[in-house]
């Protein structure tokens, strides 16, 4: 089991359609001031990241967020208690974001949430990060794309072995216990360096 210093959480900046996926924003919170874990977010005041960072800043863990100056005024970036960074573009959000932590986690969300989940897959399969990646399937959200995974498996465009960098958790207690658990698959090789990305 890794010491696990910081999780990065990748989630939505809207509240979603159902209760519960603003549940697991403040389950989140708790767990990682629980745990005495860090949280690393991008940095808005809105939708499931300001509860994952309001709920976490309550408990006391420490929260840092990361967010592009043109973004911080229209996610309204937060206030009082978070660790703030800003910088310059999405791809600097992302890679500072990685830096930070020590594993992902990824609540629902929409496009921006799936592309950094995308990303953090495609650098731990190229060999430049060896952190988890692990879905909350809050009330099945992330189903349908972990299947769309599974597809892509069966038509031979990801190897079985590299499958399972996208972790599946029911909870976010279990998604911290899986990304301390996390070593890359075997065989796992080095294509890029972080700095040659």
């Amino acid at each position: 089991m890794r010491t696990l210093g910081r999780v990065c959480v990748f989630c939505g900046s809207a509240p979603g359609a159902r209760p519960a996926y603003a549940e697991a924003a403040r389950e989140l919170g708790r767990e990682v001031a629980r745990r005495g874990i860090g949280l690393v977010y991008g940095g808005g005041a809105v939708g499931l990241m300001g509860i994952a960072a309001d709920t976490a800043l309550e408990a006391g863990a420490e929260v840092i967020g990361v967010i592009p100056h043109g973004l911080l005024k229209r996610e309204v970036g937060h206030g009082g208690g978070v660790e703030m960074h800003v910088v310059d573009t999405m791809h600097e959000r992302k890679a500072m974001m990685a830096n930070l932590s020590d594993g992902f986690i990824v609540l629902p969300g929409g496009f921006g949430t799936l592309e950094e989940a995308v990303e953090a897959l495609t650098w731990a399969q190229l060999g430049i990060q060896a952190k988890g990646v692990v879905f909350v399937d809050v009330e099945g959200y992330w189903g349908p794309f972990l299947g769309a995974l599974d597809r892509m498996v069966e038509e031979g465009f990801i190897r079985p072995a590299q499958r399972p960098l996208a972790m599946r958790a029911a909870t976010v207690a279990e998604a911290i216990d899986l990304l301390a658990a996390f070593a890359p698959p075997p065989g796992t090789q080095v294509w890029l360096r972080p700095e040659q990305v």
